[in-house]
């Protein structure tokens, strides 16, 4: 995750990590000058954590497993006004963060979404990526914001999003950002990223027990009840 300060560049970013030893040298190489890193560990074996220290990175320990444990816990940790969320296995650069961010910090846009875009057939299997466009129909569906995919490299304002109260602490995280903000009249957006291939075996769609996880996850956010009656503003597709 970045955290970037209105009256400065993006200052901070905030990884999730779990086991995740081979991506973290170059992750923290590829953040751009004046940020500062923070790696979030959710419980890596593999000295993840000791390597990001090394190179540099702010360590957060949470013990609580789950994507948006650790996404939480890098939120927490943060103070500037706008933060930004990118994987820590290097299948995002995190380089492109100052473009997700610029929409959020000149008030275009509530939250930016980088719109996966695979450099190879390998970098996003066409199941996961028909799996990413059912979800974004859903999400239409659901909410009226009209999306390709929702990917993990995201911009918003802390406090916005602190204020949205998201209360999923696994794989429906990165959804229930959109589905609240949307409900809460947010101006969503999505702007093309290259997606690469992951270091590792992804720890969702990797395992039997992972896959199962999300579905009920984001099964669970998308049948939340919105809080009161709101109206989506100013939505629109990415792509360019």
């Amino acid at each position: 995750m970045i955290e970037t300060s209105p009256s400065s560049p993006a200052r901070v970013d905030v990884l999730p990590c779990l086991d995740e030893a081979e991506a973290p040298p170059w992750v923290p190489d590829r953040i751009p000058p004046g940020r500062r890193a923070i790696v979030i560990d959710n419980g890596s074996t593999d000295g993840s954590a000791d390597i990001a220290r090394a190179l540099g990175a702010h360590v957060v320990t949470e013990p609580v497993r789950g994507f948006g444990a650790a996404c939480h816990a890098g939120l927490t940790a943060a103070t500037a006004d706008v933060v930004c969320f990118c994987d820590c296995d290097a299948s995002l650069d995190p380089a492109l963060l100052p473009d997700i961010a610029a929409p959020v910090l000149d008030r275009t846009a509530a939250l930016v979404l980088g719109r996966r875009r695979p450099t190879t057939p390998e970098a996003w299997p066409v199941h996961a990526r028909l799996a990413g466009l059912e979800l974004a129909r859903r999400v239409h569906r659901r909410t009226g914001v009209r999306l390709h995919d929702l990917g993990p490299m995201r911009a918003v304002r802390r406090e916005a999003l602190l204020a949205l109260d998201l209360t999923d602490r696994r794989s429906g995280y990165p959804l229930h950002m959109v589905v609240r903000g949307a409900h809460a009249g947010r101006r969503v957006r999505e702007t093309d990223v290259p997606y690469h291939p992951r270091t590792g075996r992804s720890k969702v769609t990797g395992t039997s027990r992972g896959t199962w996880q999300a579905v009920h996850d984001m099964r669970a956010v998308l049948a939340e009840t919105p809080a009161g009656t709101t109206a989506v503003v100013g939505v629109r597709g990415g792509g360019r």
